[in-house]
């Protein structure tokens, strides 16, 4: 299992919410390069990077805080967060992401994340599903799309896709453990899914049931930087 830290991106600065609200933000470095910095020396080999201000704005924002990362790290950067048109996927792989991950996007423009899927294929575009009560979340989790997470994971995967970040916002930045339910039945429905579990986890004892129930990554944001987990320790599971 990857075990990918996350940085998410406010003004330029590496910030946590708490259940995706902008009001509850933390703060934890001025400049992201150093966080990424700190992943890349421990040997860690992949980043989540979120622009939440791009989120919030629906279009690419923080497009040069990930050209410095992806400069100066050789980290694989999967990046997301206001990829609403063609032109921000262009400036995302042009700044350096490996991967993008489009969430909303799937849910309001589908032509458009599908036309991404044949352009740039399943490798590079992995699919955001952020779940409350059963259903899609989107635009920065502000908005209920009303979508079931079953029926929009099973349309996509009929489609090509092949990665799926699936984030259960109730436990987001709570530190009180992964929904492993949830991505059970997940995989138990879709086995051949590359799922990457995000939200809630709290400590070591979290990513090796996430690695036990077969999720393919696991993102890894708070426990961090709230000192949970150290940096060092996430190389085992690589």
């Amino acid at each position: 299992m990857h075990p990918i830290p996350a940085i998410d991106i406010i003004d330029g600065k590496c910030v946590r919410l708490t259940q995706g609200d902008y009001s509850q933000m933390k703060a934890y470095h001025a400049d992201p390069l150093d966080a990424a910095r700190q992943f890349a020396d421990a040997g860690l080999q992949r980043l989540h990077l979120v622009d939440l201000d791009g989120a919030r704005s629906g279009h690419i924002v923080n497009h040069r805080v990930l050209e410095r990362i992806a400069t100066f790290t050789n980290l694989i950067i999967d990046f997301g967060g206001g990829l609403k048109s063609d032109e921000d996927v262009r400036t995302a792989f042009d700044c350096g992401a490996a991967q993008i991950t489009g969430g909303t996007v799937a849910i309001k423009n589908r032509d458009l994340f599908l036309g991404w899927l044949a352009i740039y294929g399943p490798e590079r575009i992995i699919l955001g599903a952020d779940v409350k009560d059963g259903q899609i979340a989107i635009s920065g989790w502000t908005e209920n799309s009303q979508v079931e997470l079953f029926h929009f994971l099973g349309d996509y995967i009929q489609h090509g896709v092949r990665t799926v970040i699936c984030t259960d916002i109730s436990r987001d930045g709570l530190l009180k453990g992964s929904a492993i339910d949830l991505y059970l039945d997940i995989l138990k429905t879709f086995p051949d899914l590359k799922l990457i579990a995000s939200g809630g986890v709290s400590g070591l004892e979290d990513l090796q049931q996430l690695q036990a129930a077969g999720c393919y990554g696991a993102i890894i944001g708070k426990a961090i930087y709230e000192g949970k987990i150290a940096v060092n320790e996430l190389t085992a599971f690589l």
